[in-house]
């Protein structure tokens, strides 16, 4: 049976074979550390060149792949806004609001002027509340500081239709670990961000500094303390709870809701509390702590959600914690950079509608869309071959695989921002409030509405890609179809190991720990019977216990649980794209399919383009960083720990039970 289907797969494909242009390998060798042995440290010998020839600079904590691709798209993007900020404009036109927002950023002399005046209305308004009665209408009206978040998006339980969503909030440092945790790094973490906080207190003019610092900090505390971990959050189930607006009166009484959505300005009949333990702990919060500490809070979330749009100081002295302490870099990012990602943060789609007119070439697009097909059918071969699930279960597997949609390069229709009023008269910070207040009603206009099908949830320019589980689809921009993850030019070794992986990738997010809840239409409904459900927890178990066992510091061990979304895709991506890269070269002639080039046979340069996509060197206080934060591995674990999973790894580079890498075949990773 596997013969039969393998063989229809391959003729499916031929369609894609190489054409007969010449085409180069797309390795770069300078990339290679050829003193490393490849059976005992891929990621050094695929990477150490790269990881020599691309040291860290001051204004990084990671520099990656990924980051020097971005660097290249913003330069890119820089010289467009530079050509549209050197002219003057027609007053509401995307240019005059491209034009000034970019001159507004630029402009630190006149920041440095103004001093902390665009922030001191807030200030006053936190001061000027006397009673507990005021917070639920000063927290609907605020942009500038709150305790949960509220936005809306698809409902989980009917994917159709938008709902509004709550979401934990209002402790700064992000990660409850930093909170509670007591080893250390952490702690020394905990104790300079009390001293940033008395610090920026300080610069504001608050005699007082050293005891508001230790407010702020008992309470977020008490908040982080009541927030849900990162593993806890990756559990769609325990993260959905829908109600009415008085069901949520009666759970959370503190806050006057009616009021509160008031000041937002909507009125909606029901919603999804995320985190009912951190929105509980927060009503009762504001109803025992003194009301002079909860100002002291609000007034530090203003301080530290403004500190980077005011003066240079304030700024510096924020990057002195956030940037310095907590991750690792020497100096801030260069002004034009900062001022380059304030355009693509507020009118991210206008920019990149100029971009893919200049940079994204329509034929890039057409051969991404043959890998996506190739790679699902790929993906579907592997789904029926699957030994431990039922015929059952593949088949609902099969139908949400076939219904994925396609986003590739950039939307069909693009933003409008026309209600965004950008002021050159008015304040950088005043521009800034007004951006986030024109984010928050474009995402409250879906309120009740059906979903937008058609909605990106990335700029074209972005050196990224995503699944989308209440939509059931994938999304590469424009931003991430280049070299090294795309190469025209390439024959298929390079695409099917680099681009190829990303693509299986994403559709793996489909069927991993989270997007398994999920079925083809996006509905958080179980498609699994019971069987099948607890043998596909059975060896996600051990993908989980694979990376526990992984050292990343001294004394620090990945989190296989908060990477396990990732670790599965990265597994299913790899086992997928061989697979339709295999079926590819069989339609090709035998002495192409065996060809080497560059001293590599193509199954070894599938390999090398993958772990080139990874190659980046990092601090030592990022890696501790985003092992609390980031759901992703490491790059170097991405390569190291997931390869002597894959079979073919192992007959591509002639791997032994000698290497240090080996892993015995019954103790390896087996899913999708």
């Amino acid at each position: 049976m596997k013969k039969i289907l393998f063989a229809v797969a391959a003729m499916a494909l031929m369609t894609t074979a190489c054409s007969t242009r010449q085409q180069t390998t797309g390795i770069d060798l300078d990339n290679l550390d050829t003193t490393a042995i490849p059976q005992n440290d891929f990621y050094q010998f695929a990477c150490g060149g790269w990881m020599d020839n691309n040291p860290l600079t001051p204004e990084y904590s990671r520099f990656g792949s990924f980051d020097k691709l971005g660097l290249n798209n913003l330069e890119q993007v820089n010289g467009l806004i530079q050509d549209i900020a050197a002219k003057k404009h027609a007053q509401g036109s995307v240019a005059q609001k491209i034009g000034d927002f970019y001159n507004m950023a630029m402009d630190t002399a006149r920041r440095d002027q103004e001093g902390i005046a665009p922030l001191q209305k807030t200030l006053d308004e936190i001061a000027a509340i006397r009673s507990r009665e005021e917070l639920s209408a000063v927290l609907g009206k605020a942009m500038e500081f709150g305790l949960w978040a509220m936005y809306v998006d698809a409902d989980a339980m009917n994917s159709s239709m938008n709902i509004l969503n709550e979401y934990q909030a209002g402790f700064a440092l992000g990660e409850k670990e930093y909170y509670l945790d007591t080893d250390e790094q952490t702690t020394a973490i905990r104790e300079a961000y009390t001293k940033h906080v008395e610090r920026m207190f300080g610069l504001f003019g608050f005699a007082d500094a050293a005891e508001r610092a230790k407010t702020v900090l008992r309470l977020e505390t008490r908040i982080a303390t009541a927030a849900f971990s990162n593993v806890e959050l990756r559990d769609p189930h325990a993260n959905y709870n829908k109600m009415s607006i008085a069901e949520l009166q009666e759970l959370v009484p503190q806050i006057d809701w009616k009021v509160y959505f008031e000041n937002v300005g909507i009125a909606p009949d029901s919603l999804s509390v995320g985190q009912i333990r951190h929105l509980q702990e927060v009503g009762r919060l504001l109803a025992d702590e003194p009301l002079e500490d909860l100002k002291t809070l609000f007034t530090w979330q203003a301080i530290d959600g403004a500190a980077s749009y005011l003066t240079t100081e304030l700024y510096n002295a924020n990057f002195d914690f956030y940037g310095r302490v907590l991750s690792g870099k020497e100096e801030p990012s260069p002004l034009w950079k900062r001022a380059v990602g304030i355009v693509n943060g507020t009118l991210g789609e206008a920019v990149g509608q100029m971009y893919v007119a200049k940079y994204f070439p329509e034929e890039n697009k057409a051969r991404m869309l043959a890998l996506v097909k190739n790679l699902q059918k790929a993906l579907g071969i592997r789904i029926e071959n699957l030994t431990w699930m039922s015929d059952e279960t593949k088949a609902k597997a099969l139908e949400k695989l076939n219904a994925i949609t396609i986003k590739i390069g950039y939307p069909d229709t693009w933003r409008d921002y026309t209600a965004l009023d950008v002021d050159p008269k008015d304040t950088y910070y005043a521009n800034i409030q007004r951006a986030a207040k024109f984010e928050q009603d474009y995402s409250m206009s879906y309120l009740g509405k059906p979903v937008d099908k058609a909605k990106w949830y990335m700029t074209p320019q972005t050196v990224n890609a995503y699944y989308n589980p209440s939509s059931n689809e994938i999304c590469f921009p424009a931003g991430i179809l280049q070299y090294p993850f795309f190469d025209m030019s390439a024959d298929d070794a390079f695409n099917y190991g680099a681009i190829g992986v990303v693509i299986g990738h994403e559709m793996t997010h489909g069927f991993d720990d989270n997007g398994c809840h999920y079925d083809k239409d996006g509905n958080m409904v179980n498609w699994w019977t019971e069987a099948d459900k607890a043998a596909f927890d059975a060896r996600t178990k051990v993908m989980e216990e694979t990376f526990n066992r992984i050292e990343v510091a001294p004394g620090v061990h990945a989190n296989g649980k908060f990477t396990l979304g990732e670790n599965i895709a990265d597994h299913g991506g790899l086992q997928v794209s061989y697979l339709a890269f295999c079926l590819n070269e069989e339609a090709k002639p035998e002495d192409e399919r065996l060809k080497t080039r560059d001293g590599f046979t193509p199954a070894q340069r599938f390999f090398l383009a993958y772990a080139n996509v990874w190659a980046g060197n990092i601090r030592p206080e990022e890696i501790l960083n985003r092992t609390k934060s980031d759901p992703h591995s490491l790059g170097r674990w991405r390569v190291n720990g997931a390869l002597p999973q894959i079979g073919a790894w192992y007959e591509a580079w002639n791997v032994t039970p000698e290497s240090p890498m080996y892993v015995a075949p019954e103790n390896r990773v087996s899913i999708w």
